[in-house]
């Protein structure tokens, strides 16, 4: 069974960094676009970035653009996601996510890692 194992949350105060890790079980993900989500509480989970493995181009929703950045390690099988500038609207839990490049919805998930921020 396919598993995606997301590490590196915590708790920390407003303007700081974490990078959150994922790592895959189970499988290999190659050829899937890898994508972070969140949820905060009381909130749908929204999409945060994902990044193909065709041409490592990312897409970040509107909210974090210029203080994430998501990447790939191809050698490891990782997903990271680097979280700079933090604020406390940052606060969700995050989730790893993979799908392949033709689907448009994601078939795999972590179990999540928390992020909390405070001010």
């Amino acid at each position: 069974q396919a598993h995606l194992i997301e590490s590196g949350g915590g708790l920390l105060q407003a303007g700081g960094s974490l990078r959150l890790s994922c790592a895959k079980s189970g499988r290999t993900f190659s050829g899937y676009t890898m994508g972070w989500f969140r949820q905060a509480p009381g909130k749908e989970r929204e999409f945060v970035a994902e990044i193909s493995w065709s041409d490592d181009v990312p897409i970040y929703t509107d909210s974090v653009k210029g203080r994430f950045s998501i990447s790939r390690d191809y050698a490891r099988d990782m997903v990271y996601l680097q979280m700079n500038s933090l604020q406390p609207e940052d606060t969700a839990v995050y989730y790893c996510a993979a799908r392949w490049p033709t689907k448009p919805e994601y078939d795999y998930w972590g179990q999540g890692t928390q992020v909390t921020v405070s001010s």
